[in-house]
């Protein structure tokens, strides 16, 4: 136990300042014997803190660590058990109260008596110490304490001095010469201070002897003063000698400041006339070229350039204080100034001049893209005005006013270039989606230029015109517009789709070169957001759409970002109406078109949004594409309120309604335009609204119907819609295709039933009278002795429904069949294999119950189940 006592002082306690009294070996009462060490400590620092510390081994043993500590004044009782008997056990009552066993009875007994003294000596608050014997009760100190704690505060006691070697040497030899040192100490000490006195006088006449001396060493003191006063003439002589030369040194110091002043004014003065001559002296050859250079050649280009550039840093320079003051100053900046607005003036006149001379030369090329479906191609224009691409940028940070000038020039002249690029370009879209060729000649494709002399106008006549003719009046899904289904054409709206992807694919790349040329030519920041700019917004596919309003004055130009969007406006201003007009256009011919639109439109915008969310090309095209998709919206509007607006024959079988024939015309169409789109969730947006509208007015047709029986009307449709359904495979309707299977299900069972009624009437009533019985309470063997539904009776109805009149009445019932069924579902065997099954079932059942109301009678039917199959197989050969 010391080992390890010395090893937790050691370990645990001298790094924290404490000191281990004492140490007892324990576990905790009633668990699996997991031994640790309880620890009465005090701390080496004041005030004196008294702690309890429980230390455990580590889980791999080879060290002790510190698990848990208390205060001893939190301590309130400590019970032993038992004050007579040993007894290893014990508790401790803090907060909570800890059951302990100790090792050893010695060691309880230790580790109590060692808390007891603790408590006595260090604490107010007494502990309460029960079953304790009274021998372990003693007031003792331990050893090495000699402190008390009174109200808190420590008494330090003094601490004897130990007497060294050689002091107690001395005693020893002081003593021996004495022999009544030990005996009598009174004697021996009054000795001492008699000898004490003896070497006080001694010391008094060695003091009075030396006398003598002490006169001497005041003569050397009186001589060494006069040496000094000596010394003191002489250094003061030497002062008044330098104190000349100070004057001296003076004169020459303040002649060398002057000098050495005269010299930094000149350095200074010489590199202020060397800054200002190499910052503000511009070369001949820059002037030269700012005045007279060639800004049709790239090598008159770069050299105005270069010299633009220089002059632009020698205006620019950081003059220093005063400078601006210097008349040779003034006037080369007056000089400067006169060049810069020299070369402005020739910049912009030249700027303006190649802006009409590049448009002469583009507007020869339109003549070979007009019959065509093409847009002219910029590239050459941006490519000469790029190269002066620096000089604007020069310009714009000189004269903003002439580079403004220029900006505005610029717009006015594109777009009016572009407005006739865009226009032609949108009638000839125009005439190839309406097909008509012939009638074109009238809107002039004349000689070489191949310009459209037509209007937009009256090609609009025109293509509502040539439309027209393929529409018909009647309201079916296909008729978008008044179609007729017959006359839509695959081709037609395929080579529709070519046009208006082709249109767009023209569009893109013009407007996306545009603006890079813009922001490049004028030096703008290409902008990733459009501040300023009202939108309006229309929910599509379940997120919102933002409308820009481009009309009217454009608004406030608050940065270059805005000012490339502001450009895009002005010059392509024509390209939104136009789209529009196209739109229109393709919805009058066929209102199917707004699905390709939709899809087309939709991709084009994505695409755009991807490369710049706030573009003019993306905003344009959102804003073409909320249009599109009102159209689209509103053709399936039209759609449900041309289903509650059919009206059916009521001399004719119903069949498949137009409606739900034309529902899976369109699902099929829609599925190959739509796939793979980016606005899937609008076709099923549309197919939720179209599904529900098919589903109330079969419906209510079935309602309605006068010749065609309810069930068979709702049987058919239902049955078709929900093999169109399962055949497309519409993720979105799997509800709906469910729903129709079950409406399918139900109306043919209830036809079946309704249809095929009671075939063997005079039987069904007779048994349905033996059923009465039964449920009266009679038992099914006694209604035989029931005189309506003897033996007798029974036979007797038997006998009227020989083969012969069955098949007869099964081959009427296949004829009514047939003629409320139409042709084109061909459900006639399903609903014929149905009846059967019914018919065989009620057969089942009145066998039942002759063989439980007529036992032992022998009376059967006089056909079979085998004969029924026979039966209903023939009749379906026969017809």
């Amino acid at each position: 136990m010391t080992a390890i006592k010395h090893a937790l002082q050691r370990d645990i306690f001298t790094p924290n300042d404490e000191r281990l009294l004492s140490i007892v070996n324990v576990c905790k009462a009633g668990k699996k014997k997991k031994n640790c060490f309880l620890c009465a400590t005090v701390t080496t620092e004041r005030p004196v803190q008294v702690k309890m510390v429980k230390v455990k081994k580590s889980d791999k043993g080879d060290f002790y660590k510190r698990q848990i500590a208390w205060a001893l004044r939190d301590l309130a009782v400590v019970d032993a058990k038992d004050a007579i008997k040993e007894n290893p056990e014990f508790d401790l009552h803090f907060e909570k109260i800890y059951k302990w066993v100790a090792s050893s009875t010695a060691e309880k007994n230790a580790f109590i008596s060692c808390i007891w003294k603790l408590n006595q000596r260090y604490l107010r608050k007494k502990i309460d110490f029960v079953n304790v014997s009274s021998q372990l009760l003693e007031e003792s100190v331990p050893s090495g304490e000699n402190q008390s704690v009174t109200g808190g505060d420590e008494e330090v006691v003094d601490v004897y001095q130990e007497l060294n070697a050689r002091e107690e040497q001395d005693i020893e030899i002081m003593m021996e010469g004495c022999e009544c040192a030990i005996s009598n100490a009174e004697a021996f000490a009054e000795r001492l201070s008699r000898e004490l006195q003896v070497l006080d006088g001694a010391n008094i006449q060695s003091i009075m002897a030396s006398e003598k001396q002490v006169n001497i060493l005041m003569k050397l003191l009186d001589e060494a003063l006069k040496e000094v006063d000596q010394i003191e003439l002489k250094l003061s002589s030497y002062e008044e000698m330098l104190q000349s030369v100070k004057e001296q040194m003076d004169q020459i110091s303040e002649s060398n400041h002057l000098i050495h002043l005269s010299n930094t004014n000149n350095v200074k003065l010489l590199s202020e006339i060397e800054f200002l001559v190499n910052h503000m002296d511009l070369a001949k050859g820059h002037i030269k070229a700012l005045q007279e250079g060639d800004l049709a050649s790239s090598r008159g280009i770069e050299a105005c350039t270069n010299a633009a550039d220089a002059l632009l840093q020698c205006m620019n320079v950081a003059l220093r204080p005063g400078h601006d003051m210097l008349l040779a100053v003034k006037q080369q900046q007056q000089r400067f100034s006169d060049l810069r607005e020299h070369f402005a003036r020739r910049l912009a006149s030249h700027l303006n001049n190649v802006f009409v001379q590049q448009g002469h030369d583009q507007s020869s090329t339109l003549a070979q893209h007009s019959v065509e479906l093409a847009l002219p191609n910029h590239h050459p224009f941006h490519r000469d005005l790029l190269r002066y691409a620096k000089l604007m940028e020069w310009l714009k940070s000189t004269d903003y006013g002439k580079y403004e000038g220029l900006t505005k020039n610029y717009m006015d002249y594109l777009s009016r270039l572009y407005e006739r690029e865009i226009k032609d370009f949108f009638e000839v879209a125009k005439i190839k989606m309406t097909g008509t060729t012939k009638e074109s000649k009238k809107f002039g494709l004349h000689g070489s230029s191949g310009k459209l002399t037509g209007s937009t106008s009256s090609l609009n006549k025109l293509s509502v015109q040539s439309s027209g003719n393929r529409r018909s009046q009647s309201s079916s899904l296909l008729d978008m517009g008044n179609m007729s289904a017959s006359d839509l054409d695959v081709a037609d709206r395929t080579k529709f789709d070519k046009i208006f992807e082709q249109v767009l694919s023209e569009l893109e790349p013009l407007c996306l070169a545009e603006q890079d040329f813009i922001s490049k030519f004028f030096k703008l920041q290409q902008h990733q957001s459009m501040p300023g700019t009202m939108t309006e917004a229309e929910d599509i596919d379940g997120g919102t759409l933002s409308r820009q309003h481009n009309a009217g004055a454009p608004l406030p130009v608050s940065s270059e970002k805005d000012m490339i969007r502001q450009m895009m406006i002005k010059i392509f201003r024509c390209i939104e109406p136009e789209l529009n007009n196209l739109i229109a256009l393709g919805d009058k011919i066929d209102s199917f078109n707004s699905l390709y639109m939709l899809v087309k439109m939709s991709h084009h915008v994505w695409t755009a949004q991807n490369v710049d969310p706030a573009s003019f090309l993306s905003t344009t095209l959102g804003n073409v594409l909320v249009t599109v998709k009102r159209n689209f919206d509103k053709c399936i509007s039209n759609q449900i309120r041309q289903m509650e607006e059919v009206k059916i024959s009521k001399k004719s079988k119903v069949g498949i309604l137009p409606f739900v024939a034309e529902f899976e015309e369109f699902a099929g169409l829609a599925e190959s335009i739509f796939k793979n789109a980016e606005r899937r969730g609008d076709l099923n947006k549309a197919y939720t609204k179209l599904i529900r509208g098919v589903f109330v007015n079969v419906e209510k047709v079935a309602n309605e119907s006068q010749k065609t029986p309810r069930d068979v009307v709702m049987m058919e449709n239902f049955h078709h819609i929900f093999a169109t359904l399962s055949r497309l495979k519409i993720s979105c309707l799997e509800a709906e295709k469910k729903e129709a299977k079950q409406k399918y299900t139900d109306h043919l069972q209830s036809y079946v039933i309704y249809s095929l009624g009671q075939p063997l009437e005079k039987l069904n009533h007779f048994f349905e009278g033996v059923e009465a019985r039964v449920a009266q309470g009679i038992r099914e063997e006694e209604v035989s002795y029931q005189l309506a539904f003897n033996k007798q009776e029974l036979r007797k109805v038997i006998k009227e429904y020989p083969g012969k009149e069955v098949k007869k009445g099964l081959d009427n019932l296949y004829k009514k069949v047939d003629k409320h069924l139409c042709e084109e579902e061909n459900l006639l065997q399903v609903v014929w294999h149905s009846m059967q099954d019914e018919f065989i079932r009620q057969y089942k059942h009145f066998e039942g119950l002759i063989a439980r109301c007529y036992p032992g009678s022998g009376v059967t039917m006089e056909f079979t189940i085998q004969d029924i199959l026979d039966y209903c197989s023939s009749i379906a050969q026969s017809h």
